[in-house]
Formats: structure tokens, C-alpha cells, sequence
């Protein structure tokens, strides 16, 4: 199999987990890393054993093919025109763009020059998620007719070394959080008709209890609060929250519930976990999981087939088109909430593939 050579711009606190994962795929090949910061880039590069270099030194390598954008999100539309210009393709961390303004700049350059753009999350390529949507095609609870989905924490101050950007323009629990659950969500269920949301702003500043800024005070610009009813073209209506005010919680990540049983979906911010199936007047009952990827963080796997799909001539699975769409939705709680009306989705996405079952960790199909 020939590789395909990867650069990494962004080495903040995420790119430990891609560099860590990419070493499981090996369609994959890392050649250098850059930071607009140059001490991140050579501390990164020093643990794993790569280049570290600016970024447009980095844009100029031949050897070079798809470029990972980890940057913050407020820079993610910036750095992937970038690297688009510089005639390679992108996977950019999510959201795509902080609005779909910004994103769709994105999406219309590649489409000019005829390049790739993934974007993450790629969690529902894990085997927890992939086995639900196969319970799901197969008919195990019927037509899903309904469902929900929730994500509730005391704020991100309290574990990031600089949590300023989460509250900041392109941040806030629907943005960082959403991409996550919404994303899983189109997999298992089709594309978003329209969104109804209410939104929350209780505090204007956050004290981060977080090293090294412990008691520092951060600003909060979004709201930190989301919740609203996703409308499915298939029919099927999501309830859903997303929030950074929740002390705890005993709520499931999702729940879709057919018209003849229930299913309990793993933490879509992870590959594995267990799920759950109940008919119809039964109990809860573990399903053994039909695909792989599970044990472990695969922040690569997304990608590693796009990689794959540049070899194989094929459309790859965490694609710019479903982060797109996946961006409108989650924008659409805003406006609901702002003007008080159901919004309707403009853009339209088809399901991913589904990925073979029974791979073993690494493959990609």
C-alpha cells in the first residue's frame, strides 16, 4: 500500500491524540509539523520524532498531500484556505468554519480546484457507532421514530491550560460538543430537516480553576446553554441540549427510540462502548459490537480514509459535506432562539458509508 504523506498545522492540546493515532493506520505517513507558535511545534516534534518547521514552509513539501488543521476555531477557515491554495487537501478539526459563511468559503475553493475536505469529528467510524447504524439499517427497533441526545458539564475552565477560546466566537457547548452528537446523529438517522432552539448565557465571565491560569477571569461571548428539537427528513424529531451549566447528570449521550424497540448509543465523543437494544415490553439487552475500532482513541481515523479514498478513487467518510451540513444545523439553534420561529436546513447531505464489518484495528475500506 502506498502512503500518503500528512502535515500537521496546530500542535496545541489535541494533536497528541492524532499524532498518537496515525501510528495505527499505516496508509498514513507524518513528514512535519508547524505552529504559528515555534516552541509548540519543536516540543511536539521532539516527542514524536518529526520535522518541526513554519507554516508556509511546511504548505511548500511535495510530500505532502493532506494537511490536518488543528488550529483553534476561530482560525480554522483561515488556515484551510491555506492550505487549499497551496493545492492540498484538507481535514480540519471541527467546527469547519466558527459560521457557515465561513465554512462555505471552504467548501466552494475546494470545489474550484478540485480538492478534498474532511473534517472531524471522525468518532462515528468507531465501532460502537458503526454497530449501532448497522442495528439501525437492519430494522433492530423499527422505524426510528424519535430520540435524544445530551451533553451537560460544568464548563471546559476547570481541565484546559487555556480555555478562553471555548467562550469566545466559534466556541460554547453546541459548537465544540454538537459536532459530536449531531454528526453521529445524520449517520444513524439521514440528514437534518429543520432545528427549534431556546439558548443560555447565565454568566457573562467564567473563573478558570484550570493550571496554569487558575483564577484567571475569561469572558463569555455565546452561549453556554442549547437545547431544542432536531427535525429529521425521515421523520423522526431529536431532543437534544448541549451545556457548559450542568453540575451533573444522569441522562444517556443518545437514545433513539423505534416503533418497536429502543436503543442505547455509546458517548459519541468515543469510538467504543456498549450498545443497548430493548424491544418493545423487554429489558435492556448488550449488543455484541459487528465492527472494529474500539479499544482505544482512533483521532486519525477519519483521515486515514480520506487517505484511502484518494488512493481508491472513492468519496471518504467524514467529509466537508456532512461537517457543512452538520455547521448549518447547529447555527440554526442560534437563530431559532434569537427570532422565534422553526428553521429550516438548506443543505442536504446523504449517510456516509458504512464501514466494513469486522476490521481490524488500522483498515480502512
Amino acid at each position: 500500500m502506498r502512503k500518503v504523506g500528512i502535515g500537521i498545522i496546530g500542535c496545541g492540546n489535541i494533536s497528541t491524540a492524532y499524532l498518537k493515532a496515525a501510528q495505527r493506520f499505516p496508509v498514513l505517513d507524518i513528514k512535519a509539523l508547524a505552529d504559528m507558535r515555534s516552541d509548540a511545534a519543536k516540543r511536539q516534534g521532539a516527542a514524536f520524532g518529526l520535522p518541526a518547521m513554519r507554516v508556509d514552509q511546511l504548505l511548500k513539501r511535495d510530500d505532502v498531500e493532506i494537511v490536518i488543521n488543528l488550529t483553534v476555531p476561530l482560525a480554522h477557515t483561515d488556515v484551510s484556505l491555506a492550505v487549499l491554495n497551496a493545492g492540498k487537501h484538507v481535514h480540519s478539526e471541527k467546527p469547519l468554519g466558527i459560521d457557515v459563511a465561513e465554512a462555505r468559503k471552504v467548501m466552494d475553493l475546494a470545489a474550484q480546484k478540485g480538492l478534498r475536505v474532511g473534517c472531524a469529528p471522525d468518532t462515528f467510524l468507531g465501532g460502537g457507532h458503526q454497530t449501532a447504524r448497522k442495528l439501525i439499517d437492519d430494522g433492530a427497533i423499527g422505524t426510528p421514530v424519535a430520540g435524544s441526545a445530551f451533553f451537560g458539564c460544568p464548563g471546559h475552565e476547570r481541565w484546559h491550560p487555556a480555555p478562553g477560546f471555548y467562550y469566545l466566537r466559534g466556541g460554547g457547548p453546541m459548537l465544540d460538543m454538537g459536532p459530536y452528537y449531531i454528526t453521529d446523529l445524520v449517520q444513524l438517522l439521514g440528514p437534518v430537516a429543520s432545528v427549534m432552539g431556546s439558548t443560555a448565557r447565565p454568566k457573562s465571565e467564567r473563573i478558570v480553576t484550570s493550571q496554569p491560569m487558575n483564577g484567571a477571569l475569561i469572558p463569555v461571548e455565546v452561549s453556554t446553554h442549547v437545547a431544542g428539537t432536531l427535525e429529521f427528513e425521515s421523520g423522526a424529531v431529536v431532543s437534544i441540549a448541549m451545556s457548559f451549566d450542568v453540575p451533573k447528570h444522569r441522562h444517556a449521550p443518545i437514545e433513539i427510540y423505534g416503533d418497536t424497540g429502543s436503543m442505547l448509543v455509546p458517548d459519541p465523543n468515543r469510538f467504543g462502548g456498549e450498545v443497548q437494544v430493548a424491544k418493545t415490553g423487554g429489558e435492556w439487552q448488550t449488543v455484541p459490537l459487528t465492527h472494529g475500532h474500539v479499544e482505544g482513541e482512533f483521532r486519525s481515523i477519519g483521515v486515514a480514509d480520506m487517505a484511502s479514498a484518494v488512493l481508491n478513487n472513492r468519496p471518504h467518510r467524514a467529509s466537508g459535506a456532512l461537517a457543512f451540513h452538520v455547521l448549518e444545523v447547529m447555527e440554526a439553534f442560534q437563530t431559532s432562539a434569537d427570532e422565534g420561529r422553526r428553521v429550516k436546513i438548506e443543505n442536504r447531505v446523504e449517510r456516509p458509508a458504512m464501514l466494513p464489518a469486522g476490521r481490524e484495528t488500522g483498515q480502512i475500506d
